[in-house]
């Protein structure tokens, strides 16, 4: 296509309405933002920009090659999202915080000992997420939100939770519920609600855990490590508390129940992948270094459950 680069500095300009911001984009002067945008006029006889004050607004023509850029555009970034993760050793995988630092990135050493040459690159996020945006390929979720995309999903293990206490803790509050303080995490609001209304606990008062002193923190992993530190008590998930719980830095007295949610792994079932693997007319590394990980989630969580 002829002034390929003058519909590119034309889609940044569209989008930022700004001759300014446009170049400071790009990298490039103002004045040559205002060349190329004049060379596409040119080219297609149609104004494109026209002057308010000292921004620039788009004109009919202008907002209606706009679409077309911004589509084309934007198929070609996810053409080549789309042939990095065809091509690419590495898996980029993303992976809900407390997940990740309290029991995915311990045992990541394990995987790599039988990968070698595995390049797996973490990235820290929870809920909903695009797969395919910026190369990731895998995402590591709780089921406890709904999902925007048709991802193929993954069961890895059913959540189990309960009170979990530090031992010095629970040696000062075991015999009155009334010293206990809840922690609560602002990303799980109702996980005490939830645990009590569905376990009536005999040893303690459970009216009495419902009017305590509470404490919230930002985030799952702080509740946890305060809950460590002797601050007070906390709803903990399994998989996130297990490690713990064997070096006796926490204790479960209650022990744990099914919280009536999954870990799940989300993964494309991508028409667009499988294409562009067929037309490299191989098994791409990046293939089985994804088939690779996933059964090694899948053996090492199925193992994360309570015994009862």
């Amino acid at each position: 296509m002829r002034h390929l680069k003058a519909f590119h500095v034309f889609h940044v300009a569209a989008a930022l309405e700004s001759y300014n911001k446009a170049a400071d984009k790009l990298c490039i002067t103002h004045g040559a933002v205002s060349k190329q945008i004049k060379t596409l006029e040119t080219h297609l006889a149609v104004s494109l920009f026209y002057r308010d004050g000292r921004n620039v607004k788009l004109t009919p023509a202008g907002k209606l090659l706009s679409g077309y850029t911004e589509q084309a555009f934007n198929a070609l970034e996810a053409g080549v999202q789309h042939v990095t993760q065809v091509t690419h050793k590495h898996l980029e995988v993303s992976c809900e915080p407390t997940l990740t630092m309290r029991w995915l990135m311990p045992r990541l050493s394990d995987f790599y000992q039988d990968n070698v040459d595995a390049d797996v690159r973490l990235s820290t996020a929870g809920g909903p997420v695009i797969l395919g945006s910026n190369g990731l390929s895998l995402a590591i979720r709780r089921d406890d939100f709904p999902l925007l995309h048709d991802y193929q999903q993954t069961p890895l293990v059913e959540e189990w939770v309960g009170p979990v206490f530090s031992p010095e803790y629970w040696q000062q509050v075991q015999n009155d519920a009334g010293k206990i303080k809840l922690l609560h995490s602002q990303t799980r609001p109702q996980a005490w609600d939830h645990w009590l209304q569905g376990n009536a606990v005999s040893c303690l008062k459970v009216q009495s855990l419902k009017v305590q002193s509470e404490q919230k923190f930002a985030h799952f992993y702080f509740c946890l490590q305060a809950v460590v530190d002797n601050l007070g008590a906390a709803i903990g998930s399994y998989p996130l508390v297990m490690d713990d719980l064997e070096r006796g830095n926490l204790v479960a007295p209650f022990g744990f129940k099914r919280s009536g949610h999954n870990y799940i792994l989300l993964s494309q079932d991508d028409a667009l992948l499988k294409q562009g693997k067929t037309l490299l007319g191989k098994d791409c590394e990046s293939d089985t270094l994804q088939r690779n990980f996933i059964n090694w989630l899948q053996l090492n969580l199925a193992m994360c459950v309570p015994s009862q």
